[in-house]
């Protein structure tokens, strides 16, 4: 049985929230994040909510990127970052495969943007580090765009260490191989670790790995800036757990394990 909780359920208030499935929640979230030693999180989206400026600024870039690169008016350029992103997984392995682009260039230049708008969340660092084990992010950004993003979060200490599309050999989630490079470098047994993620697709892996996935989902009605395709759902099913207010969430998983 896959659980759903609310931004505003708290494991006191489960009775209310759920009814008769509260015991179970109760059992089933022990059994799945008793036993957790790494807790893994995606950057974009996930730490932050898809309503933040964050995501269009980044795209913009990247469409200014091509333009500028590759010598394309706007509208080719649009084009084009989109074909790479849905065949390569990221705009930037497709720029490799197909254009010989330095990556280094690239993500220096597309995360340069205005993160002002970011405000600390010290709750989410709270629970984060109340979290028994090591915490990581693992991103298909860089890792210069998760350190100052984690920095403007307030969430600067919280993790252990950061694993990003470099890291990764360029290769993105969700393809098996990064998942494989990210274990392989911090010796982490999928088996005790969980996952945090917004896109379903990118949970496919680590949940045959052997991982506790928890997809994060925007809160009802809020604005989401991120592509069309990755707001669909159709593998959400493979999560263990879905939230909209991963804060939260992680309070319940503290309140259980304490």
């Amino acid at each position: 049985m896959r659980l759903a909780f609310r931004p505003d359920v708290r494991f006191g208030e489960m009775n209310k929230q759920l009814g008769k499935i509260a015991a179970y929640a109760e059992v089933e979230l022990q059994a799945r994040f008793r036993h957790i030693e790494t807790w893994i999180f995606d950057l974009d989206n996930t730490l932050y909510p898809p309503s933040s400026d964050l995501w269009p600024q980044i795209d913009e870039r990247i469409t200014l990127f091509l333009a500028d690169r590759l010598d394309l008016d706007g509208i080719s350029a649009r084009a084009l970052q989109k074909h790479y992103y849905q065949r390569f997984g990221t705009t930037l392995c497709g720029l490799i495969s197909e254009d010989s682009i330095i990556p280094a260039e690239f993500l220096s230049f597309v995360h340069d943007i205005d993160r002002s708008t970011l405000a600390p969340n010290p709750s989410l660092k709270r629970e984060i580090c109340a979290l028994p084990g090591r915490k990581f992010i693992f991103t298909n950004g860089s890792r210069d765009h998760a350190v100052q993003t984690a920095r403007l979060l307030g969430l600067d200490g919280a993790f252990d260490d950061t694993f990003d599309i470099v890291d990764a050999n360029m290769v993105p989630k969700p393809d098996l191989a990064a998942y494989e490079a990210f274990l392989a470098k911090f010796s982490i047994d999928p088996s005790a670790a969980a996952m945090f993620e917004d896109l379903s697709r990118n949970l496919v892996v680590p949940k045959t790995l052997g991982m506790t996935a928890t997809l994060v989902i925007p809160i009802s009605g809020m604005v989401d800036h991120r592509e069309a395709h990755d707001q669909q759902t159709e593998v959400q099913c493979i999560a263990d757990f879905t939230t909209s207010n991963l804060t939260d969430f992680l309070k319940i998983i503290n309140g259980i394990l304490c």
